[in-house]
């Protein structure tokens, strides 16, 4: 395996060495490999970015250059990363585990939302003029917040670190990254490539901490707005440090989302789109449709359907781009999935297929096998809690109105699905999902609206024109 080792920190643009002791290795889940190293940040290491950050945004040039100069800077550094779409995907697949299949399309997804916010960027209101009421003329400007501390997870590092730094450089937010310690490789590989592309000095920073660091840096008094894509539970705790010094936040939560199966749904164009809407990436995805809301007159034909179509999934080594199912991302990952399918067994479900233990022929790993539960009532704990593993539980319901109340009977609103052949219908079913993104019969995610979610699912929006305008502040100046 090939090894990716970086023994400095990028500190504003340049490599510096470590202030802390700490090296971390990346290990593959698959078979413990070393994949590469990198310094885990010391708090003084943390200090050092935010100040660079700090000073970029106060006096450097940065903030102060128009925004048709930031998003040429930006069109070039996506004219750089395209082509190394390979790379960085066998590289997280090295570092997570996920399968070569899955990082491959999330490169291309990546280089999709990289050229729709330099659209935005085009279409996005900086400044105007707007007509005074009573009287007069006010200029309406959209500044930058401030220096970012954008705070990313594991299961699609790429994904989540540039959909973080693309809007808060275009509007001309310096940014400090912390990547998880479970994927550090790809993000420190961005480095260079702000650099080449002409980002100033000062302006990026990329560090890998422990959530004790990662604190330190959400509390750090030199940094304006935290953004936070992971779990509800760490939102929670970056919520309530942020809103004791009123920093702005942006924060992408867990999901629990219901796909929302129609009477006159087509089974076997159903089960295949929710191969990748439900088990994508091992289920290790907070858009996940876990929670599988059939018609009873349905179950049977359904999970019949969904057992036969997972069974011929493949599982194994995650760099053979014929596996579906590679490793979760680590043994605590495993360890935890793995209780939760003993929850499922003791809160009375039924696995009818997948279950405890290691799949079929797969001697090591952080493996579980692809588990549906049936018998599933929505009070149960493997229904209304982020498994965050290939855990489904198939729910069945008896007319409409009871499906739609199932759906939004859940602390979580962050993405859903309507299964139907019927688009008009299920539009109109899709307005009643409590939920920021709802698809329906599978339809791709469109990267100039907004993302994001309701209740416990988050704060704040992503994509597009509302991506940027989280990581700007509104001024008006009288005329």
């Amino acid at each position: 395996m090939t090894q990716t080792v970086f023994t400095q920190n990028f500190i504003g643009g340049r490599r510096t060495a470590p202030l802390g002791a700490e090296t971390l290795e990346v290990r593959s889940p698959f078979d413990g490999r070393l994949a590469g190293s990198v310094p885990l940040a010391s708090a003084a290491d943390i200090d050092l970015a935010v100040a660079a950050a700090r000073d970029a945004f106060d006096k450097g040039l940065w903030p102060r250059l128009t925004p048709a100069e930031r998003q040429g800077a930006l069109a070039r550094f996506a004219e750089l990363h395209a082509p190394l779409a390979e790379e960085f995907a066998h590289l997280v697949t090295r570092e997570n585990g996920s399968p070569i299949a899955h990082t491959r399309v999330i490169q291309g997804i990546v280089a999709v939302q990289n050229t729709a916010y330099l659209k935005a960027a085009v279409e996005f209101p900086w400044e105007v003029v707007q007509a005074g009421f009573p009287a007069g003329e006010t200029l309406w400007r959209k500044e930058p917040v401030g220096v970012v501390a954008a705070i990313i997870p594991w299961n699609a590092p790429q994904q989540s670190a540039l959909v973080k730094i693309f809007p808060a450089l275009l509007a001309g937010c310096p940014v400090v990254l912390k990547t998880a310690p479970e994927t550090p490789l790809d993000g420190h590989r961005l480095g260079e490539l702000f650099n080449d592309a002409g980002v100033p000095e000062g302006v990026v920073s990329i560090v890998t901490a422990d959530r004790q660091v990662g604190e330190h840096l959400v509390r750090h008094p030199g940094v304006d707005k935290v953004a936070f894509t992971g779990s509800t539970a760490a939102g929670r705790r970056i919520a309530s440090i942020a809103a004791g010094q009123m920093k702005r936040i942006s924060m992408e939560l867990g999901g629990k989302s219901a796909a929302l199966v129609l009477e006159d749904a087509d089974i076997a164009a159903t089960v295949a789109g929710l191969r990748y809407a439900s088990l994508s990436n091992s289920g290790q995805m907070c858009i996940a449709q876990t929670r599988l809301l059939v018609p009873r007159k349905l179950h049977d034909a359904f999970v019949e359907a969904l057992v036969e179509d997972i069974k011929a999934l493949k599982i194994g080594d995650p760099a053979d781009p014929e596996t579906y199912f590679g490793p979760l991302v680590a043994e605590r990952q495993r360890e935890r999935v793995s209780r939760y399918i003993q929850i499922g067994i003791d809160e009375g479900a039924k696995a009818v297929i997948g279950g405890l233990g290691l799949p079929d022929g797969v001697k090591h790993g952080a493996f579980v096998k692809p588990t549906v539960f049936v018998g599933v009532d929505n009070a149960m704990r493997i229904a209304r809690e982020e498994i965050f593993g290939p855990v489904l539980a198939v729910i069945p319901y008896e007319g409409l109105e009871e499906g739609i109340a199932i759906a939004n009977d859940t602390p979580y609103g962050l993405c859903g699905g309507v299964w139907t052949r019927d688009k008009a219908v299920g539009i109109e079913v899709a307005k009643r999902i409590r939920a920021g993104t709802v698809s329906v019969a599978g339809a791709a995610p469109n990267f100039l609206c907004p993302f994001g979610g309701t209740k416990e699912s988050g704060v704040g929006r992503e994509f597009g024109t509302e991506g940027i305008n989280g990581y700007t502040e509104n001024k008006s100046i009288g005329i």
